[in-house]
């Protein structure tokens, strides 16, 4: 049977990161189902949460659960869970150990936990490599919104994990820490043996011959 696996932590804490190095270990028996390919569209303000930007433009606010389609999520689990072949399905985000639709699938749950400045200089730096986006203006937003947010939707999530991963450690630290935890998942079910059958139908308890029986 598919099982859940669901993997939160705060921005840039490693939680992708480690979703994908198990997808990597295991390709053909584990799907993945990123929580942030179901934000609400951000051109549709009558959805989502919306919150004022430090640049002083109303935006889509990604750090809010109610800014997530559970509708969509739960369609895209749904479909992960009957791929054939697929013995894990792990979702992976913020809210993923917080969202009603992901939460009631989990069969396991998983922190990664992350010091606040660190996850804040990985933040800048991604922004900065792939958007060209200002540092000052990811500072702002994480003052005036992202700080409060972690710590009201994000943060307590972790006292639902069966494990807490330490977001520091490296790729294979983190993935040796949580394997254990998922094995008996990716472990196929052993076929019923073959028995064969006798005259009549009958199972052959002995090596007798079948005239025998």
């Amino acid at each position: 049977m598919t099982g859940v696996l669901a993997v939160a932590g705060g921005t840039a804490s490693g939680k992708s990161t480690l979703a994908e190095a198990l997808s990597l270990k295991c390709p053909e028996s584990i799907a993945l189902v990123h929580l942030d390919d179901y934000y609400v569209p951000a051109h549709d303000p009558l959805r989502g949460v919306w919150t004022v930007s430090a640049d002083g433009h109303a935006v889509l606010d990604w750090n809010h659960p109610g800014s997530i389609d559970e509708t969509a999520v739960t369609h895209a689990i749904d479909a992960a869970l009957r791929r054939p072949g697929v013995l894990l399905t792990v979702v992976e985000g913020l809210f993923a150990l917080s969202l009603p639709s992901v939460a009631r699938r989990a069969a396991w749950r998983v922190y990664v936990d992350t010091p606040d400045d660190i996850r804040l200089a990985r933040k800048i730096l991604r922004k900065i490599e792939m958007q060209r986006q200002d540092p000052r203006l990811s500072l702002r937003n994480y003052l005036q919104t992202g700080r409060d947010r972690h710590a009201v939707h994000v943060a307590p999530s972790r006292a639902a994990a069966d494990l807490v991963v330490d977001g520091t450690a490296s790729e294979a630290e983190m993935l040796a820490a949580v394997m254990p935890l998922i094995e008996p998942a990716l472990t196929p079910p052993p076929a019923a043996p073959s028995r064969a059958r006798g005259v009549g139908g009958v199972p052959r308890t002995s090596a007798a011959p079948a005239f025998a029986l």
